[in-house]
């Protein structure tokens, strides 16, 4: 027997508030049994690499409120994405001892998949020699966002301009890659002085601004621009839609402006009317990825995209979570187990 650590939804946090970590997160530790006998076709993992994620925060909240994520189950470890070696196989299994497994895993240091969850886990031999939080971030589901909206609903040309707010994200980071590698220029918005920096001189943008201390429609009134990517909503929206060109295409992303208080409304919202402009939100689960897994990893292999990450080691009581909602890191949130 082993002390097996998890990372367990605690208490409902109210929508207007932050997490408080060691509250609404908490760890524990249970014992489990690597020699356990496993049952058809199930699996035990040691997990490797756990992905954080802004969105999560929708989901610690009480039973009853409909989302298009269900909520966490109170005293249960949190899921999201990652990435565990199998350790032991039950009869039958459809995967290996030793091979990489890739999909929505518990917050917790050791887990048991059954055969029906083993289906929805993507084996993988990481052929690409990446390091396992990249399997999390870039070519992951923050990649796969990147990728899928681009290509569904921005529709980028060459020679065009995009405007990505929260761009030293996950998600932002990554539309700045593919734009760039599309022949785009970019307008890139965070929220301090040292991630404009990164900005600049790591990802290479031809704009970026602190939107904390700059006023965000005169900056953006300056800069002919055609696409906006919205990971924040709120005032940066509002923003945009005085300003982006006419027929503009926005990508509703995300709402991170939101997700810890109350929606103000947009004063101006016949803007999308008066300059055409086409708005299209999308949820990457329920698109196809295309060809992903053949384009992106390649990429980062060979350099043409070079991810930022912020990895925390081990498992916390939130403080990490709590760090991202709070726009403290810079770069791909991941946890390693590893």
């Amino acid at each position: 027997m082993v002390q097996n650590k998890s990372l367990i939804f605690a208490e409902a946090c109210p929508p207007a508030q932050y997490p408080v970590p060691g509250k609404h997160l908490k760890s524990v530790s249970n014992e489990i049994d690597l020699d356990q006998q496993l049952a058809q076709g199930a699996i035990l993992v040691k997990t490797e690499v756990l992905s954080l994620d802004p969105y999560l925060r929708s989901r610690l909240r009480a039973p009853g409120t409909k989302s298009y994520v269900p909520e966490f189950e109170l005293n249960k470890p949190i899921e999201n994405f990652g990435v565990g070696e199998v350790l032991r196989t039950g009869e039958g299994a459809s995967v290996s001892k030793g091979q990489l497994v890739y999909g929505s895993f518990p917050f917790s240091e050791y887990v048991v998949f059954d055969k029906d969850a083993v289906s929805k886990l993507r084996p993988f031999d990481n052929k690409e020699g990446l390091p396992l939080s990249t399997w999390v971030g870039s070519a992951g589901m923050p990649g796969q966002t990147a990728h899928v909206g681009l290509k569904d609903i921005a529709k980028p040309k060459k020679g065009e301009t995009i405007f990505v707010s929260s761009a030293s994200g996950a998600v932002g980071q990554m539309v700045i890659a593919l734009c760039h590698r599309a022949g785009l220029k970019v307008i890139a918005a965070a929220g301090s002085d040292e991630k404009v920096e990164i900005l600049k001189n790591k990802l290479g943008v031809e704009h970026a601004f602190n939107y904390k201390t700059t006023d965000i429609k005169e900056y953006l009134s300056k800069i002919s621009y055609q696409i906006y990517w919205d990971n924040v909503a709120g005032p940066t929206l509002e923003a945009v839609l005085d300003t982006i060109e006419v027929r503009g295409r926005i990508v509703g992303c995300g709402a991170a402006s939101e997700y810890n208080e109350s929606s103000k409304g947009l004063t101006n919202v016949f803007r999308l009317v008066s300059k055409e402009i086409l708005y299209e939100g999308f949820i990457v689960l329920n698109r196809d990825i295309g060809n992903f897994y053949d384009e992106i990893p390649a990429a980062i292999a060979k350099g043409e995209i070079k991810p930022i990450e912020h990895i925390t080691k081990g498992l916390d009581n939130g403080e990490a979570f709590l760090e991202l909602l709070k726009g403290g890191n810079i770069g791909k949130a991941v946890i390693s187990l590893e």
